[in-house]
């Protein structure tokens, strides 16, 4: 499909190898968007900018004149912004009497208030175009509650209501603001612990769909929440195979299967 070629998009979040960033920035181009790609990480965007026929450009999400930044440089590049995602997110995974203030600051920095910064800034550039779509990743675990999960789903919780309000205040600008909410899912933020024996299984016995999410699912979400078929704004797109209809495991429950899968384990 074509879907998006006379668009331009913006992707935050886009230099983890085997990410979801990377993997929407793909979509988008293939669905003919003039995609800039953005992250922290100078080498892998560049690569990835080849790759797309697209742009780079370094922005931390956590840093707002580095968004207002990237926001000039996409109109300069392109004429103006219609489509942003932001799919930057640092995770911590700790429980809520452990987790330390530093990560609890972390986790509001990157997940929360750079989220209200991204927001700000993408509306007040598409506004200038009369209307545009923003997407943000959020966590399942925002409803479908996991230990351990409270710092980095909390933030999230609270840029949902921010994406709610975006869309409340600015759909009279043409503006759609949508979230999609994975569950767990292989990624480089969670690779090791998705690679721990046992853990998969742990988490698709809750699964009604019967597997972990992939980053091309996620994607395939994104480019229609980007397209002019979407009419839909303040929503949150569940896109995690059902687990909100069920629950995360529990530590004990992962814990065990981890054991079942590993001898080694077992014997600690």
């Amino acid at each position: 499909m074509n879907r998006l070629a006379t668009k331009t998009a913006i992707v935050l979040g886009a230099s983890g190898a085997g990410s979801m960033g990377p993997a929407i920035a793909r979509r988008l181009a293939a669905e003919g968007a003039r995609v800039v790609v953005a992250a922290r990480r100078r080498e892998p965007l560049e690569a990835l900018a080849r790759e797309i026929d697209g742009a780079a450009m370094v922005c931390d999400v956590t840093n707002s004149a580095q968004l207002a930044a990237l926001a000039r440089f996409a109109a300069d590049r392109y004429g103006g912004i219609d489509v942003a995602v932001n799919a930057a997110a640092q995770g911590h995974l700790a429980p809520l009497a452990e987790t330390l203030e530093s990560d609890f600051d972390r986790m509001m920095a990157v997940n929360y208030r750079g989220a209200f910064f991204f927001l700000q800034t993408m509306i007040r550039a598409m506004r200038q175009r009369r209307g545009g779509s923003i997407v943000m990743i959020s966590t399942a675990s925002v409803r479908a509650i996991f230990e351990s999960h409270s710092a980095y789903a909390a933030a999230k919780a609270g840029m949902e209501h921010l994406v709610q309000a975006a869309a409340l205040e600015h759909g009279r600008d043409g503006i759609r603001a949508n979230v999609i909410a994975p569950g767990l899912t292989a990624t480089e933020m969670s690779g090791g612990f998705v690679r721990m024996p046992g853990v998969i299984p742990a988490f698709t016995r809750e699964l009604p769909l019967g597997r972990l999410g992939t980053c091309e699912d996620i994607a395939a979400a994104a480019a229609w929440l980007a397209s002019d078929e979407c009419f839909m704004t303040g929503a949150v797109l569940e896109v995690n195979g059902g687990l909100t209809l069920r629950r995360n495991p529990t530590m004990a429950e992962i814990q065990a299967s981890m054991a079942a899968a590993s001898p080694a384990l077992a014997a600690r």
